[in-house]
């Protein structure tokens, strides 16, 4: 299975919770703390690294805060006779 990660732009993170309620596998929270506008910006909670890079978060995220990070593998290519 592919592996990602996401990186919220914390400063300019509303807090309403969209990509909250697209993550498959409910892997984004809201922060415990307030950024410097007063919102509580999500945060993603993925010890167990189950985050896909399925981009589902960012492409929700009406202010763009969210960066997607998805590990591929290149596959070696063939040798040629």
């Amino acid at each position: 299975m592919a592996k990602g990660r996401i990186k919220v732009d914390e400063a300019m993170c509303k807090g309403c919770e969209l990509c909250i309620m697209v993550c498959p596998y409910g892997l984004i929270e809201m922060a415990d703390h307030f950024n410097a506008k007063g919102y509580k910006p999500a945060v993603l909670i993925d010890p167990d690294q189950r985050c896909t890079g399925c981009t589902l978060c960012a492409m929700m995220c009406p202010d763009a805060v969210i960066t997607v990070y998805r590990e591929t593998k290149i596959k070696p290519s063939p040798a040629y006779a």
